[in-house]
């Protein structure tokens, strides 16, 4: 009788120990699986700053590059007024006539 209730216990035992062990394995896998994705997460981190730091280093010189063709624009601008102005007071100016057309103009 001792051997067949020994032999109850070690398969209560076994059987006990089995049904544990899937449940560690599966704690084990889903931490590993949770590390896995903590590193992926932290590799996508990595690479998406790295990505906005470009990204903003692009804007920044593009923002610079703007401002430098805003103000040559601005000069350019102010140029063609004054070519105007001048343009327009010349016009207004009557031709004086000088002494060598007005003497060809007499001959």
């Amino acid at each position: 009788m001792c051997d067949s209730s020994r032999l109850n216990l070690t398969r209560s035992f076994l059987d006990s120990r089995h049904r544990r062990r899937p449940i560690r394995v599966y704690r084990l896998l889903r931490r590993m699986r949770f590390k896995k994705e903590e590193a992926n997460t932290a590799g996508v981190k990595v690479e998406m700053e790295i990505k906005n730091l470009k990204l903003y280093m692009e804007n920044q010189s593009i923002i610079e590059e703007n401002e430098r063709l805003r103000k040559k624009a601005f000069l350019l601008h102010k140029e063609n007024q004054v070519l105007l102005s001048q343009l327009q007071n010349f016009s207004k100016q009557k031709p004086q006539p000088s002494s060598n057309l007005s003497a060809w103009l007499e001959n």
